[in-house]
């Protein structure tokens, strides 16, 4: 299981952060600029305003998610759960937690001047626990108390995923960072891995909160079926493209951006497939579009929280996002938060690619109780 998990870690990986660098090296670019730690990444220059691909962006969005939006508003209201148990301690704790830290983060207390960056940290640890207290609440049970070693695991995997990420940004320079001052390399990665380690842990706690309003996901259980496993030519076919668009992000990063939020997910799937694993698209066999809905819609939640919660921060980031840089709520121009629907899908797959595509990971506590009634033979997930 580890060496086939190293494998798939070594290829991924290695696409990930090799391609790129051959892609800018055969543009004649200077490779070591993009190894540079901490990135020395330039402020970059903006881009002039399109309408048109504002437009068709916009419309894109709009087409991919309107057959979700179609299906929950077709979908009689649901019945929510009733709350099982009082909010456990913790969760109290972890919303006081989450309360001060964003006081203290957008405050500039002088007692607080040496701490005042790393605030971010303390705020999403209080809403992981807080929103893991409402699944408890609500289910008697969540993420964190039903599988805790599995919990807590998420955490490094987090800050790995996320510094991927913030390596693929050094080529197209969407987003960079305001600090008080230039930190070292290791105050920057140990700055950089604690918030990011509570990435994944906030995403699939939200998502597990989701499940509690069914009208949200009920629509989606059972809709348009795509064969069980990609053939394996498509899959290589995935797998070349994939790695096409990385090494083409450094010659034409203006218009592969996307690629940056769209590439490491069909790695991830395409290599899951290639090996004959199960991945976050194989519940689509049946017709299941609940771990897709759900995935997207959870990041979508929490981007907005980071996004908020950034806004008034001493060290925070902004975006440079071309061509479609305007109408901003916080920092984030509007058509940015489309990027958080594919980055809930990959948040997803990378616990599915480190702990396998179990049904907790895929699915979350969605129970038989709570899908809708079949209306026809198709088995149950």
């Amino acid at each position: 299981m580890l060496i086939r998990l190293a494998v798939k870690l070594g290829l991924i990986g290695g696409c990930l952060f090799g391609l790129p660098l051959l892609g800018a090296w055969l543009d004649g670019q200077t490779v070591a600029v993009y190894l540079r730690f901490p990135p020395s990444l330039p402020t970059p220059d903006p881009t002039p305003f399109s309408w048109p691909r504002f437009i068709l962006i916009a419309l894109f969005v709009a087409l991919a998610t309107a057959p979700f939006l179609v299906a929950m508003w077709r979908t009689p209201r649901q019945p929510r759960p009733a709350a099982q148990r009082s909010m456990p301690w913790w969760g109290w704790v972890g919303l006081a937690l989450m309360a001060i830290s964003w006081l203290l983060a957008w405050t500039r207390f002088p007692w607080m001047q040496a701490y005042q960056a790393y605030t971010f940290t303390p705020i999403w640890l209080g809403y992981i626990l807080f929103i893991n207290g409402l699944c408890v609440r609500r289910d008697g049970s969540s993420f964190l108390t039903r599988q805790p070693w599995l919990f807590l695991g998420l955490f490094p995997v987090s800050a790995l995923f996320w510094w991927f990420f913030e390596y693929l940004n050094r080529f197209v320079v969407n987003w960079y960072y305001i600090a008080a001052e230039e930190p070292s390399a290791v105050a920057y990665l140990v700055a950089g891995s604690l918030p990011f380690s509570t990435v994944l842990p906030a995403v699939l706690s939200t998502r597990d909160w989701l499940t509690g309003f069914p009208r949200l996901y009920a629509g989606v259980a059972h809709g348009i079926r795509i064969p069980e496993g990609l053939p394996r030519s498509a899959a290589w076919l995935g797998l070349l493209g994939a790695g096409a668009g990385l090494i083409a992000l450094p010659l034409w990063p203006g218009l592969l951006y996307p690629l940056v939020w769209l590439a490491p997910l069909l790695l991830v799937i395409v290599v899951q497939a290639l090996l004959g694993e199960r991945h976050l698209l194989s519940p689509l066999a049946s017709g299941d579009w609940r771990p897709i809905w759900l995935a997207a819609v959870a990041a979508l939640a929490c981007g907005f929280l980071w996004e908020l919660w950034n806004w008034h921060s001493l060290a925070r980031w902004e975006y440079a996002v071309p061509y479609v840089h305007r109408f901003e709520i916080f920092e984030m121009p509007l058509l940015g938060y489309a990027g958080y629907l594919p980055f809930g899908l990959q948040c997803v797959a990378a616990a599915s690619l480190f702990f396998g595509a179990r049904r907790d990971i895929l699915y979350g506590p969605i129970s038989d109780e709570r899908q809708p009634p079949r209306n026809d033979k198709r088995p149950r997930q």
